[in-house]
């Protein structure tokens, strides 16, 4: 199918439908006037009948009536028209007319109006009062969508004309973190099925691996794809039915095969027909193929002696089950099945260890100290953290102040790494979100490993969302671009040698035998040591820069040449949160670089 169809109904439009063209390059213009660069067409009404199914999206520059008389003959249901998007011939109204949500007119008419400088006029009830849509916001988060109704507009009115609404979210993923954030005031939230009591809700939205049934109520169903199916048979097994039985199987213990995300065995039975089959039958699900030797370790709760003298391991259905789910837990423990004699066969299914819910550690980098250079990522595990431990003097104290109500929050300055991993570890054993807050970017100088050390030790979930380290934060406060065409092409992170040693390859007067630009860290107090290595090779008039507290309301630059660096960090008193920079690439605006030059124009066309 083609992407996007631009039809002028005025020629005065033309230029905005340039200004379309080369932002959405995959665009076609049609045009009465024969305008250069537009398909010639005879009528407005004939091109619309020949396109309308052959391109994602439709946007008519000019009337209203026009466009909504031209497609009017040809509008069948939201799930197969295209998006309809109208632009008056000055630019001002962008108006989304057909497949608002299901068909992305909504958003590009928003896209739209962006490039063009114009205003999006949305007229769906969802968006002009700040609700979900429900109809896609399945497909944004890669969910599969089902209802207990046949029409799937009696569940969406009942949402977007507020009925109490239980939203259940018995896994976690990213979607879900979303829907806690921005859960309307209508809507309230459950962890466990069992807690909700239906007779006071209206309508009931699960997102959720399994199947609740006999509710009488509406339910809209959101089935991720968690889950891990594991499969074993005996050699040449004949898959006749198998399939089948293995669906009705999970729908009998309430498990939706929409949530299926992979099919897996071992290699001993790769070749087997029951595989493809199965592949079909779970809508093209990809299919895993493991060795004994990846499965070794892998503890089964039913294991087969007649299993593991042929296959090396105690079972397979488990064992890949399992393995796929990145050693999650079982939720259907291994079934066995005969359909006819001599072709046994046994699956199992597990879901994928970051879907459980359960207690979380997110290490946020909390960037250089400005609360407002913290990624959006970072502040949204900020508030909805259950705990929050930051790094003390290190971390400004401002960034939890997003905190939600009830959250603990605590300075780990005072705590060591006992205490520390003790007050997390009693967040994460209640099943609660911990965000351990460190400076920069985790990465550099965090002081993480050992915390993962920990975590591995007691097989806990944890993650990492990175910050803005400090060294790019003294590149833009010092305006300057740290990598010069032809001059300086590599950056350095490292720091002085003081009480915990330096490996003897990375010296810093070997380090500094390439010149480049160096940022180096925690290092203002050996400063006089740092300067004399630095000038074993760097030249006494090569920049620094001296720079303390970056980003941070106190915040200090102090310029000069390499050859009056002590001078410069002691005479300012700077000893802790000082980064020193050196190099030539400190404000330099020599040597302009030629990705914009015109042999290198062909990186940005389409």
């Amino acid at each position: 199918m083609n992407k996007r169809a631009i039809i002028l109904t005025s020629e005065l439009a033309y230029p905005i439908a340039l200004t379309i063209v080369k932002e959405l390059s995959d665009s076609s213009i049609f045009s009465k006037s024969g305008i250069e660069g537009t398909t010639l067409i005879t009528s407005i009404g004939e091109c619309v009948s020949e396109i309308f199914n052959r391109y994602e999206s439709i946007i008519f520059i000019g009337a209203m009536g026009i466009c909504v008389r031209s497609i009017a003959p040809h509008i069948k249901d939201k799930y197969s028209d295209p998006a309809v998007v109208n632009i008056d011939s000055t630019g001002r109204y962008v108006v989304s007319v057909l497949s608002g949500h299901v068909g992305g007119a909504n958003e590009l008419a928003e896209s739209l109006a962006r490039i063009i400088a114009g205003e999006a006029v949305i007229t769906t009830q969802s968006d002009n009062t700040n609700l979900w849509a429900l109809d896609t916001i399945g497909k944004k988060f890669g969910w599969e969508t089902t209802s207990n109704r046949t029409n799937f507009n009696e569940p969406l009115t009942s949402f977007v004309n507020k009925k109490a609404t239980a939203l259940l979210l018995d896994i976690k993923d990213e979607g879900i973190l979303y829907m806690e954030r921005t859960a309307p005031e209508h809507v309230k939230i459950f962890y466990k099925y069992e807690d909700i009591d239906l007779s006071g809700f209206d309508l009931l939205i699960a997102v959720t691996p399994y199947i609740y049934p006999d509710i009488e109520i509406p339910v809209i169903y959101y089935h991720p794809k968690v889950l891990h199916l594991g499969v074993g048979c005996r050699k040449n097994c004949n898959p006749e039915g198998i399939s089948k039985y293995i669906g009705r199987i999970l729908f009998e213990k309430n498990i939706s095969m929409l949530s299926v995300k992979d099919i897996s065995t071992i290699d001993l039975k790769k070749e087997e027909p029951l595989l493809s089959k199965l592949q079909s039958y779970f809508d093209g699900t990809p299919v895993h193929i493991y060795t004994a030797d990846d499965l070794k370790d892998i503890e089964v709760a039913n294991p087969s002696q007649k299993v593991k003298e042929v296959t090396s391991i105690p079972g397979v259905a488990e064992s890949t089950a399992v393995k796929s789910a990145d050693y999650g837990t079982l939720v259907l423990e291994k079934q066995k099945g005969k359909l006819s004699e001599g072709n046994d066969f046994t699956f199992a299914v597990a879901i994928a260890r970051n879907a459980v819910r359960q207690g979380h550690i997110e290490i946020v980098g909390a960037g250089p100290g400005d609360p407002d250079l913290i990624s959006v990522k970072g502040r949204q595990f900020l508030e909805a953290a259950d705990l929050i431990l930051y790094a003390g003097s290190l971390v400004p104290i401002e960034l939890t102040y997003c905190a939600k109500e009830g959250a603990t929050v605590r300075s780990s300055a005072s705590m060591d790494l006992e205490e520390q991993f003790a007050i997390m570890k009693e967040f994460y054993d209640k099943g609660k979100l911990v965000v351990r807050l460190h400076t920069g970017d985790p990465c550099i100088y965090g002081a993480i490993q050992e915390q993962m050390a920990f975590f591995d030790k007691y097989n806990m979930s944890y993650h990492i969302t990175p910050g803005i380290s400090s060294f790019l934060a003294a590149a833009a406060a010092l305006e300057s671009q740290f990598t010069i065409p032809e001059k300086v092409q590599t950056i350095i992170l490292t720091r002085g040698e003081g009480r915990t040693p330096m490996p003897e390859k990375e010296k810093l007067h070997l380090l500094a035998r390439s010149q480049s630009t160096m940022c180096i860290f925690l290092s203002a107090t050996v400063v006089e040591q740092v300067q004399a290595e630095l000038l074993e090779h760097y030249p006494p008039e090569t920049p620094v820069a001296a720079c303390y507290k970056l980003t941070w309301k106190d915040e200090k630059i102090y310029r000069g040449e390499l050859k009056n660096l002590a001078r410069i960090v002691k005479e300012n008193g700077l000893i802790l949160t000082t980064m020193i920079v050196v190099g030539e690439a400190i404000g330099n605006r020599e040597g302009l670089s030629k990705l914009y030059s015109h042999q290198f124009k062909h990186m940005f066309r389409s």
